[in-house]
């Protein structure tokens, strides 16, 4: 009987999903401008938008702008449909993080709708996808958006995107 390899170690794993977190956001600038973050459990993420005073659209109320909500929202959308499927690449090993300029080329989208429930308030503000749907040339993707409390939404969306063909993922997102 030929002896069975040794597990990897909890942190090798944990840096190889954090790097491949990171090549990913990493790869769109406009998720370093608006300073959009991202908290990983597992295959699970959460967006966080730290407030920043540049944000805020109209300074009477103050409340956050509403392309800075969509922007948000989508950018949720798109980078969990990607997470998930390079999680699967990445815990079957056919993908190194630490290889190549990209990882995967993003999804597009092809419709973005959003729903403003209530005025976004000078704080951090986070927001969670939820993919409906997911195949081989389509995705819809639903995102929710809070700040204080999760069951106090101040936002919604609903995405349809196009998937990369695997032909894309060579050259990578960046």
């Amino acid at each position: 009987m030929t002896p069975r390899a040794r597990p990897e170690p909890v942190q090798v794993i944990k840096q190889r999903r954090d790097a491949a977190l990171a090549r990913l956001v990493g790869g769109v600038p406009y998720i370093k401008f608006l300073g959009i973050q991202f908290d990983r459990r597992g295959d699970e993420l959460t967006a966080i938008l730290p407030f920043d005073d540049k944000l805020i659209g109209n300074p009477m109320l103050p409340a956050i702008h509403g392309g800075v909500t969509a922007a948000f929202l989508e950018v949720a959308a798109i980078i969990n449909l990607s997470w998930s499927m390079l999680w699967e690449e990445m815990e079957e090993g056919r993908l190194d993080p630490a290889e190549g300029a990209g990882l995967i080329a993003l999804p597009k989208t092809i419709d973005f709708s959003v729903d403003y429930l209530r005025s976004g308030l000078p704080r951090d503000a986070y927001a969670r996808a939820r993919i409906n749907r997911s195949g081989r040339r389509y995705a819809s993707v639903h995102v929710e958006a809070w700040q204080d409390n999760r069951s106090r939404l101040f936002a919604q969306a609903t995405g349809h995107f196009l998937m990369p063909s695997r032909d894309d993922d060579a050259g990578g997102a960046g």
